[in-house]
């Protein structure tokens, strides 16, 4: 069986005139065809991608192949000659950034404690995110995805997948609900009760300088979140949020929608306020995901990680005169 990573690099020169059958790997497994090509081959626009198959000269296992065919491990695929769009000389070798402490890694998962301020994946003015750095770090890694994403300012835990096999079986929990995303929020005012399920629609929007917004609406997606206090400060309170959907920014506009805005946060917070937690010291967004639990893709056991608050968080909590909480269980 060809490499499935030289098999791909065939795939990148086929700007040649010559047919090159490729033998697909696992990290393959369960890809849409049309999404292969267009991941594969750089530089080649869209739309002829979609005329190769549209004409039939792409065959999957000698005969034709539609773009919505999956592929599985050992199936082979011949893909045609191709037209490269302004080809470019090849950049020199990337040098490889910090991308946040390892948590967990085996053959299947690997898991990192992001740090706040830098970006899950490049893109929007982000050269590279944590995704790209990591391959940048791990060359010799087949196959590396993002199974779920987490906002730029709010550090804590995040799963990639190492096998496509694993990328399927996690998307499919996360989608069921059949996973558990726990994160910590420290937030304005005092939390008036212990715990609360907050059920707010959320719709997202563009504003007119382009960026994103989200607000409640009745127009919007189901989303829930489940609150629990974590513990009390002088004019704050640390919650656990729980999330019961998993729609953009969530928890920030739960929480301000029920008038609890997230200590510096930028988007749906107190701007007055943090400009004084500015000058204080805290000067990103107080939001951590503390928790993901799953069933392990590869072994089917439960699979819980965890990921300490960072340091200028807990600093900020200790300021506030109250130490960080412990990894209690709720």
């Amino acid at each position: 069986m060809a490499c499935p990573r030289q098999s791909i690099r065939r795939v990148k020169e086929l700007s040649k005139d010559s047919v090159t059958w490729l033998t697909l790997g696992e990290e393959h497994e369960g890809q849409r065809i049309d999404n292969f090509l267009m991941r594969s081959l750089k530089g080649v626009p869209k739309s002829h991608v979609y005329r190769i198959l549209r004409t039939g000269e792409v065959r999957l296992n000698s005969r034709r192949a539609a773009p919505t065919d999956r592929v599985h491990a050992g199936d082979r695929l011949r893909v045609p000659p191709v037209r490269v769009d302004n080809p470019r000389p090849a950049p020199g070798p990337a040098r490889a950034l910090p991308f946040g402490e390892v948590l967990h890694e085996d053959a299947w998962l690997l898991v990192l404690n992001k740090p706040a301020g830098l970006a899950v994946h490049g893109g929007s003015g982000v050269a590279q995110g944590v995704i790209e750095r990591l391959r940048v770090a791990r060359p010799q890694a087949r196959f590396m995805e993002l199974v779920h994403r987490l906002d730029r300012d709010t550090s804590g835990v995040l799963l990639m997948a190492l096998k496509r096999s694993a990328l399927v079986d996690l998307h499919a929990q996360i989608r069921e609900g059949r996973t558990d995303k726990r994160y910590l929020a420290l937030v304005k005012g005092e939390w008036r009760g212990g715990g609360r399920t907050v059920r707010a629609p959320l719709e997202r929007h563009v504003l007119d300088s382009g960026d994103r917004r989200v607000s409640v609406s009745e127009e919007g997606r189901e989303a829930v979140t489940h609150f629990r206090v974590r513990a009390r400060l002088p004019g704050w309170t640390l919650v656990e949020a729980r999330l019961g959907t998993g729609r953009t920014h969530q928890i920030r506009v739960h929480l301000a929608h029920v008038g609890h805005p997230i200590a510096g946060d930028d988007k749906y917070g107190d701007f007055e306020l943090n400009r004084r937690l500015a000058r204080e010291g805290l000067k990103r967004m107080f939001l951590h995901a503390e928790r993901f639990g799953c069933r392990h893709p590869g072994t089917g056991e439960p699979f819980e990680v965890s990921a300490p608050l960072a340091p200028e968080l807990r600093a900020f909590l200790d300021q506030a005169g109250q130490q960080a909480p412990g990894e209690s269980r709720p």
